[in-house]
């Protein structure tokens, strides 16, 4: 099969959304300039340096409330940081409970029952049963052909790892399990792992 994306595809369901996976989720947390704090899941996400070290997150679509994009792409222009929260499997339901389209100044962690803790380098909340948070300085917002589409890239300040996850100077996640997208509604758990020598080593 081949299709060409302005000329539709003629399944029941879009096939681009499962290609490319499986995708991390970059839990978004937010405050913002009147202390409300945010929270929500992104699944177009990833790293993409590693000195400085820096990630990236797309945000399409938008809410009634929040003037052509959603809350965590609106804070993050208005105070200039964010944090990502690493999603393991013991946090699945939780994610899946913040991706609810909640009115603007809604607290997501209080929705799904979270405890919060402060982030160091910003002002920013993060999930405290996180295995890992990343402290974010926001480094531009782009904004990507189609409505609503922009791409968050901001460099990492500050670096939270649960000492459970260290093994043996590494970090292991086969110790929480990090949970994947891999299209339409369905979902994965990292639980085996294995190493490939580059050619180079």
């Amino acid at each position: 099969m081949f299709y060409r994306p302005e000329d539709g595809h003629g399944l029941p369901h879009n096939p681009f959304n499962a290609i490319v996976t499986p995708r991390p989720i970059g839990w978004i947390s937010t405050r913002d300039n009147n202390g409300r704090d945010n929270l929500a899941p992104y699944s177009f996400f990833n790293a993409v340096a590693y000195v400085p070290p820096q990630v990236m997150f797309a945000s399409t679509g938008t809410k009634d409330d929040r003037a052509g994009t959603k809350d965590s792409v609106a804070v993050i222009r208005e105070t200039g940081v964010f944090c990502v929260n690493v999603v393991s499997a013991a946090l699945q339901d939780a994610m899946n409970t913040t991706s609810k389209a909640l009115p603007a100044g809604t607290d997501e962690f209080a929705h799904a029952g979270l405890t919060k803790a402060e982030c160091n380098s910003i002002d920013a909340p993060r999930v405290a049963a996180a295995p890992a948070a990343l402290e974010c300085k926001l480094t531009q917002i782009i904004t990507l052909q189609g409505e609503a589409n922009f791409l968050v890239l901001g460099e990492v300040t500050g670096v939270h790892m649960d000492d459970a996850c260290l093994k043996d100077g590494r970090f292991d996640v086969t110790s929480f399990q990090p949970l994947a997208r891999l299209g339409y509604r369905d979902y994965s758990v990292v639980k085996d792992l294995f190493e490939l020598n580059r050619p180079d080593d």
